[in-house]
C-alpha cells in the first residue's frame, strides 16, 4: 500500500525554499485551494439540513432553559428587593454601611429594573426563536 500525501495550502513559503525559486511568475505562495473542495461551498440557505433531530431538540431545550432562567431570575429581582428578607438578613446586620445602600429606594428600583430587563430578554428570545438560524 502506498502512502497518500496531501498538500496543504500555505500562505508562507517553507523556510528551506528560497523565495525566488519555483515556477516562473510564482512568488513563493502556495497554490490556491480548489473551490469545489472547500467546506465553505455548502448551501447556506438550509443550515438545519445537516443537523440531526437530537441536535435540533437539544437546541430547543437550551432555548427553553434560557427563557426559564431569565424569567425566574427576573421575577426574583423584581419582587425580592421589596420584601423584608432583602433588608433583614445576617449579611446586612454585620455590615451597616452596606445595609444603608441596599435599603435605599433607588437601589431597590435599580434591582427591580434589572429584573424587568431580564424578563424582557428571556421572552424576547422566546418570541424571536427561529429554527432556520440554528448553528
Amino acid at each position: 500500500m502506498g502512502v497518500v500525501r496531501t498538500v496543504e495550502p500555505r500562505l508562507m513559503p517553507e523556510p528551506s525554499t528560497p523565495q525566488g525559486s519555483g515556477l516562473p511568475g510564482r512568488t513563493g505562495l502556495a497554490p490556491a485551494p480548489d473551490p469545489e473542495s472547500t467546506p465553505d461551498s455548502v448551501d447556506d440557505a438550509a443550515p438545519s439540513k445537516g443537523l440531526s433531530r437530537r441536535q435540533i431538540w437539544l437546541h430547543r431545550l437550551l432555548v427553553l432553559l434560557f427563557v426559564f432562567v431569565c424569567a425566574a431570575a427576573g421575577v426574583l429581582l423584581v419582587v425580592l428587593p421589596w420584601t423584608p428578607q432583602w433588608t433583614d438578613n445576617t449579611l446586612l446586620l454585620r455590615y451597616p454601611d452596606l445595609r444603608t445602600i441596599v435599603t435605599n429606594g433607588f437601589f431597590r428600583g435599580l434591582c427591580s429594573g434589572l429584573g424587568l430587563l431580564d424578563i424582557w430578554i428571556g421572552f424576547s428570545e422566546a418570541i424571536h426563536y427561529h429554527e432556520d438560524k440554528l448553528p
